[in-house]
């Protein structure tokens, strides 16, 4: 519907179009307001805020991860140096304060400790989906925070990883494409051949189309550069058909000409890391940082945070709609998660006063068989007492009566004793007497 009004001067004129369905019209201005002034606006804001850039680097021990991130943001980034004799995967986060003319960046390095050390490799992505999924609940509990600090949070979520694929020149590890499957739905993965100077052009051509067919055979999800933004669409479409990135990392600075460049010597010559001719570092590094990194922190939120976020939010039991296809209401999803809820707890307590009902009923039964036990017991040693106590006092009186009788032995002896001497003492009286009167 298109309506125009005119009140006979120009300025006075003014015209809408309402788009069918939009409810809205377009309304030409008479002068300038200023709006157009907003862009500006949120650069100085962004500006004076600062950015944050999280990178993950994967990869087996040994590919040049740290050396690859010195070369990248021109620095050398201070760090204690891994020991690969861990028992398992570990995740190392450093974070570092960068400025470029005048803008700031909060960059986070996280890097795989151990990845690929291990006999058995089965469970080494499992710690990295963790460490991402940490990343992405932290995030989440401060949005559900009443008071929220989202301007001032500093953002953890991993932006981009780096999976580091080793120069075999032949295939892709195991390790790496079970790696890639499980992370490429929670990550922007951006696969590069590590130092791929070690092999040569032909093998490295050959090797990009290898992993190539491996990674689309096995439903790997990589990122793709955006290529709906007609200024940078052309170049990132490009790039994309270069994708994986062989690169080569060097900190060491050599004068070649008159210039002094980033490269590594060998005995059979020079490779110069900005050389495009040698790596692809250079198409790494302006697809990473100079032209797709806003890209990157984009996909993170609206994509892979997004699908964190629904999974958990349908698990906590909130919907968008109700089986009617209504909108749901907060107030009403909470409520009926509240009643849900109360209702499991109740369910719970009447079911754990059941058990402690049921295990005071097993107890109280046990207590009477032990009761029933120590009486029987008592009974039976009751019973043992008194039959050896009575034992005993028939042992007691047989052997008073052995006493007894030996008592009236020993004194019918002494009697027949005493007797016995009576009578021989009179005797010898009386053969006393004999002999005297005898002389």
């Amino acid at each position: 519907m298109e309506a125009e009004a005119n009140s006979g001067s120009p300025e006075d004129s003014w015209a809408f179009i309402q788009r069918p369905g939009e409810g809205c019209r377009t309304v030409p201005l008479a002068g300038h307001v200023g709006f157009d002034s907003l862009p500006d606006q949120l650069v100085n804001k962004s500006v004076s805020q600062g950015f944050c850039f999280n990178i993950l680097c994967v990869g087996e021990t040994g590919l040049g991860k740290s050396t690859l991130m010195d070369t990248l943001f021109n620095t050398k980034f201070e760090g204690e140096p891994a020991t690969h004799t861990q028992p398992g995967v570990q995740l190392r986060s450093n974070t570092y304060d960068l400025q470029e003319s005048n803008v700031g960046l909060k960059l986070t390095i996280v890097s795989t400790v151990g990845f690929g050390d291990q006999i058995n490799k089965e469970d080494s992505y499992k710690p990295i989906m963790e460490f991402i999924d940490a990343q992405f609940e932290a995030y989440l509990q401060e949005e559900l925070k009443i008071r929220r600090v989202l301007h001032t949070y500093h953002d953890s979520r991993i932006h981009a990883c780096l999976y580091f694929i080793a120069p075999t020149g032949h295939s892709l590890k195991s390790l790496d494409l079970v790696t890639m499957k499980k992370l490429d739905s929670k990550v922007n993965i951006i696969p590069i051949i590590a130092k791929s100077d070690a092999i040569s052009k032909s093998e490295l051509t050959k090797f990009k189309i290898k992993i190539t067919s491996e990674l689309v055979s096995n439903g790997v999800q990589i990122y793709q550069f955006p290529t709906d933004d007609e200024s940078v669409a052309e170049i990132n479409g490009t790039m994309n058909a270069h994708l994986p990135f062989a690169v080569i990392g060097s900190t060491e600075e050599l004068k070649i000409g008159n210039k002094m460049m980033k490269a590594r010597q060998y005995p059979w010559g020079t490779v110069q890391v900005e050389n495009e001719a040698h790596c692809d570092f250079v198409k790494l590094r302006e697809m990473l940082i100079r032209i797709n990194m806003e890209d990157l922190r984009e996909q993170t939120h609206s994509r892979h945070y997004e699908l964190y976020r629904r999974c958990k939010l349908e698990e906590m039991g909130f919907k968008d709609t109700d089986p009617d296809s209504k909108p749901f209401s907060l107030q009403e999803t909470y409520e009926a998660k509240r009643n849900e809820f109360l209702g499991e707890l109740q369910k719970k307590e009447e079911e754990m006063r059941q058990m402690f009902v049921q295990r005071v009923k097993e107890k109280e039964a046990e207590l009477k068989e032990a009761e029933k036990e120590l009486h029987e017991k008592f009974d039976r040693l009751k019973k043992l007492h008194q039959d050896e106590k009575k034992k005993l006092e028939d042992k007691k009186k047989s052997l008073d009566d052995e006493v007894n009788a030996f008592k009236q032995r020993k004194t019918a002896a002494e009697l027949l004793q005493s007797q016995g001497s009576q009578a021989g003492g009179s005797q010898t009286l009386k053969r006393d007497k004999e002999k005297k009167n005898f002389f």
